[in-house]
């Protein structure tokens, strides 16, 4: 039992990675449960939600390193989703690049970006940090609005085109499942770079600047470098996100890649999840946008309209309905789902795991 405990997590991860990869090959029908048009598990609506859900969750899990590990509470990290989503989109469409060259201007732009707004933002600390990289956002998507020498496309957005892309990505519609793979892909790589930096010396060191800064600086070991690192890394992450979603949609549009409501709807899904917990932030996520897109499933049905008033105003809010979610869970649930499922966990098991390493003996880990 003990054993079971200790590799409990490694158990459910690998289950995840089996039934979530085979999913695409199961024709099973589940009524009024899948989010896509038609009740299938395989089909094409219910593998583009999830493929949603697998992307976001990256993204997420991306954002999480920087605000529930490293403690930086970003307004800016759709800045680097909408750049990944607009470069990869530009390279390919406006430019005809084929798909490596484009992945690696995607990802050199991504870094280029973040080394240098990050090293600009984290000069201030706090809730200027926070206005800092909200001002850069803001910037960046009227940048994108005013589509400059015709790059961008404006509000109506830049369809993807296909023509240069492998024939097994081209067309979201005709490739769904393969696309449905990357995204899973995307968010596994996403969760062992994550997994391996967090359970590094430096994940260790990124843990203590968000618990007491000043104490790190006190021992000499300067706390800007890790935090423009984890800046980097979270936007790099931020970036391949975007990269899939422009794969999966098909398009990019600065209403749906660069407004500030996706930067809030990631904080969301972190606090909801667990911030500062890895699969929290996973969890959050995909819980975030599959309730979004099956509310709105539900809101379409034909039976929707003779709903009691009661349901039907609400139900027809999708985002109402996530607000009020959202303000319960801080309120009534600290720590988000993590923690909801740590506690109970806690209370079924006679004897409690170890507690993670406190921040004076991570330090003196380091002296040493």
């Amino acid at each position: 039992m003990t054993l079971l405990r200790r590799y409990r997590g490694a158990v459910v991860g690998i289950l995840a990675l089996v039934i979530f990869g085979l999913l695409p090959l199961v024709s099973l029908h589940i009524p009024w449960v899948l989010p896509g048009t038609v009740d299938v598990v395989n089909s094409t609506g219910t593998l583009e939600v999830l493929a949603l859900c697998f992307m976001f969750a990256g993204v997420a899990l991306g954002y999480d390193l920087m605000f529930g590990f490293t403690g930086l509470l970003s307004l800016g990290p759709v800045l680097y989703f909408a750049a990944g989503a607009y470069v990869f989109d530009i390279a390919v469409t406006r430019w005809s690049w084929p798909l490596v060259p484009a992945l690696a201007l995607t990802a050199g732009v991504a870094v280029v970006l973040a080394l240098i707004l990050g090293a600009v933002a984290l000069r201030v600390d706090g809730i200027a940090f926070a206005m800092v990289t909200l001002a850069f956002a803001q910037a960046f998507f009227f940048l994108i609005e005013n589509n400059p020498h015709n790059l961008t496309g404006g509000d109506t957005g830049l369809a993807l085109s296909d023509l240069r892309l492998p024939s097994l990505l081209s067309g979201a519609v005709s490739n769904t499942r393969n696309l449905y793979w990357i995204a899973f892909a995307f968010l596994v790589v996403t969760f062992a770079v994550v997994w391996l930096v967090t359970e590094s010396v430096t994940g260790h060191i990124f843990v203590a600047i968000r618990e007491n800064e000043r104490r790190l600086d006190v021992l000499g070991i300067r706390p800007f470098r890790f935090k423009l690192l984890s800046f980097v890394l979270s936007s790099l992450i931020a970036a391949g996100g975007g990269v899939v979603y422009v794969l999966v949609i098909g398009t990019a549009v600065p209403s749906a890649v660069a407004a500030t409501t996706v930067t809030i709807s990631i904080l969301i899904m972190v606090v909801l999840g667990g911030a500062g917990t890895r699969w929290g932030a996973v969890v959050g996520a995909m819980a975030y946008v599959y309730l979004q897109q099956f509310l709105v499933k539900v809101s379409g049905e034909p039976s929707f309209t003779t709903m009691p008033a009661i349901l039907r105003v609400p139900l027809s809010q999708p985002q109402f309905l996530l607000g009020a979610i959202f303000v319960l869970f801080v309120l009534f649930v600290p720590g988000g789902l993590a923690g909801l499922i740590g506690r109970l966990g806690a209370k079924r098991d006679t004897t409690l795991p170890q507690p993670r390493r406190g921040i004076a003996s991570m330090v003196k880990g380091l002296k040493k």
